[in-house]
């Protein structure tokens, strides 16, 4: 069997439970396509994966993908080889921390011929959960006032620019390293964390989507105006599981607790391409690492010190 780089979860002698080591190259199936891995990004489900025990069958993490088509399954339609391509494996067993990985077709779109292998792989999951938050769970709306509390990261940085697109006047919360970011995203009013609350002040929200910090839910639901939404997305493990524990409690009467998982979706995916290609969203990168730092990337998106994404480059 041909052989490959990939990074391996490997429990039994490392204390960052990863192995960058040769693996048998993939095969794809009848309908599978076979990719070649120029870029892939780091996401939270990384490594929380590895926090909870929940290991991919390939024991290879890495959801959002971008390379080129190196050869399809008889059944494949939409793609040929040498088609240039990107997408989420997140719902489709991992397996992007590699030089080659085999995916289904639905879970990838054509890669927007502007955008490199890099910017291209760091729009997935991010950009997808801060759609989905923003307009299936949030039912976001031209006019709209939306506060994106925690604005620096990736699915914060999709957010301000989603937010803006939808026609939301929106207000982000972020570290003072980001404050200037946001304002070029196209953040209406940045709130620095460090320097002033923003759940204590006198504005309500139609929308609040909380990404980062761990603030009471009491607090978020003070701070919704009268049939507002709160939607959480990200922030520490406590802070989810206190969400998915008592949002369903705090929902009764005209504000509503939502938590967000967001789920691989090849419309909306198709759709984040275009906003993409036509220069209405763009991909904000932090830095870069090659495949064999995948631990020390991972380690640097878990401390939380990243503004917007981290990429890997194959």
């Amino acid at each position: 069997m041909e052989k490959m780089k990939a990074v391996v979860i490997d429990k039994s002698n490392r204390p960052d439970k990863l192995s960058y080591c040769d693996v048998e190259k993939p095969v794809p199936s009848e309908n599978e396509v076979l990719l070649k891995i120029h870029a892939v990004s780091v996401n939270a489900a990384d490594y929380r994966s590895l926090q909870m025990g929940i290991i991919p069958k390939k024991k290879i993490l890495g959801a959002d993908v971008a390379g080129t088509v190196e050869s399809v399954g008889k059944d494949i339609k939409l793609f040929k080889v040498g088609d240039e391509v990107f997408g989420d494996l997140g719902s489709f067993g991992f397996g992007g921390f590699a030089e080659y990985t085999v995916a289904p077709e639905i879970a990838l779109v054509h890669k927007p011929a502007k955008l490199s292998f890099e910017e291209s792989a760091a729009l997935p999951m991010s950009s997808l959960t801060a759609l989905q938050a923003l307009r299936n769970k949030g039912a976001l709306q031209k006019g709209h006032q939306v506060l994106i509390y925690g604005g620096g990261g990736g699915v914060g940085t999709f957010a301000i620019q989603l937010a803006k697109y939808f026609g939301a006047e929106t207000t982000v919360v972020c570290s003072t390293k980001n404050v200037a970011q946001s304002i070029s995203l196209g953040a209406d009013t940045v709130l620095d964390y460090t320097q002033q609350d923003a759940l204590k002040t006198n504005k309500h929200y139609d929308l609040i989507l909380a990404i980062n910090g761990n603030r009471r839910l009491l607090d978020y639901k003070r701070a919704l105006k009268p049939h507002g939404t709160y939607v959480m997305v990200g922030g520490s493990l406590p802070q989810i599981f206190k969400s998915l524990l008592f949002g369903w409690f705090l929902s009764f009467g005209s504000k509503k607790m939502r938590t967000l998982a967001a789920k691989a979706n090849q419309n909306d995916l198709e759709f984040i391409a275009k906003l993409a290609e036509e220069g209405v969203i763009k991909p904000v990168i932090d830095r870069y690492f090659s495949l064999d730092k995948v631990a020390e990337a991972m380690s640097q998106l878990r401390k939380g010190h990243s503004s917007g994404k981290v990429v890997i480059q194959i």
